[in-house]
């Protein structure tokens, strides 16, 4: 399967899941910035939740099918439009060799993945296929897509994937009558971030800490894969001592100098001597990767333990999702 890129749109690079056995050697977790999206967008088409996908930031893109291919697309950034009409998300969609498909906008958020069946054939570096671009490696060319780039697909698809597309080939465009609700996966109020209070948490006053549990945060503009700058009430810390560099993770809040927030995302380095007030709990820092500059959030403080709670329930049900699909394919 096979694709040309008319326009790449804003930014559109390769991500999987990331690496994540290289931090130790200052080496990003890169991946997709909303996990959950690109995981369903590999569901919907029978693959292995880590196969690479395309990341497409807004919309204003567009690619030609070369070949007949087997795609899914999820995320808020843009939809999928084929002469006209919108593609629905998170279900496999065939389309004929020589279909030219366009990304339109989505006002709800930043970030879609399309998901390939096979995934996007491009070169493991460091055990990934995610593209790192601050250090121009992974991915296609260590690179973002450019126009008339060429991408193929994996040659080795899942049974799952050569069952859907058996049912689905024969017609120029076709997709099943069944969707993953990812509505389902996510928070009713998306504006409402939930964290595990960090660290240094005892190095800020109680007015701070009241602060930054009851008002709201601004995206700023300074806001990219690395990182998002937070516009809010700065913060006073009680503990002026400096904090020695120590080990950072996506979804860690820090506290700069001046005391504004900034929340470490996928491209993040991996030390820093901010001190941390808080963690993003794992199951919404999906919802993160969706913000846009001018969006207000609030964070809600949780225990380890819920967090671990919320985690384990949506890979719950994230593993349902892959056996009812497989089952629907694969007659045992």
């Amino acid at each position: 399967m096979k694709i040309s890129i008319i326009k790449p749109g804003l930014l559109s690079t390769i991500q999987d899941l990331g690496r994540y056995r290289y931090l130790s050697q200052a080496v990003p977790v890169s991946g997709a910035m909303d996990e959950l999206a690109h995981r369903l967008a590999n569901k919907a088409v029978g693959n292995n939740d880590d196969n690479a996908t395309i990341e497409f930031t807004y919309a204003d893109a567009s690619f030609k099918a070369e070949t007949d291919i087997l795609v899914a697309y999820s995320g808020d950034g843009a939809f999928l439009v084929y002469n006209d009409q919108v593609m629905p998300a998170e279900k496999p969609l065939f389309f004929s060799a020589g279909s030219v498909i366009k990304l339109i906008h989505n006002a709800i958020g930043v970030r879609t993945y399309l998901a390939v069946a096979g995934g996007w054939n491009v070169p493991d570096l460091m055990e990934s296929k995610s593209t790192f671009l601050a250090a121009a490696f992974g991915g296609f060319k260590g690179r973002a897509l450019q126009k008339a780039d060429v991408l193929i697909g994996g040659t080795t698809i899942s049974e799952v994937s050569k069952e859907i597309l058996d049912k689905l080939i024969h017609r120029s465009l076709s997709y099943p009558n069944w969707r993953i609700s990812r509505e389902s996966l996510l928070p009713e109020k998306r504006q409402n971030i939930r964290v595990v209070l960090g660290n240094e948490i005892g190095w800020f006053d109680a007015a701070s800490i009241i602060s930054f549990l009851t008002n709201s945060y601004t995206v700023d503009r300074r806001s990219n894969r690395m990182g998002y700058h937070l516009s809010g009430k700065p913060l006073v810390r009680k503990v002026k001592k400096e904090l020695l560099s120590t080990a950072v993770t996506p979804g860690i809040i820090q506290v700069t100098g001046s005391g504004d927030l900034i929340i470490l995302m996928a491209d993040c380095q991996t030390t820093g001597g901010y001190p941390r007030i808080a963690h993003v709990a794992a199951v919404d820092l999906p919802l993160c990767a969706q913000l846009k500059p001018g969006d207000t959030i609030h964070f809600s403080e949780i225990s380890r333990d819920e967090a671990e709670e919320l985690f384990l329930e949506r890979e719950h049900d994230l593993s349902l999702i892959t056996t009812a699909i497989s089952l629907k394919y694969i007659k045992t």
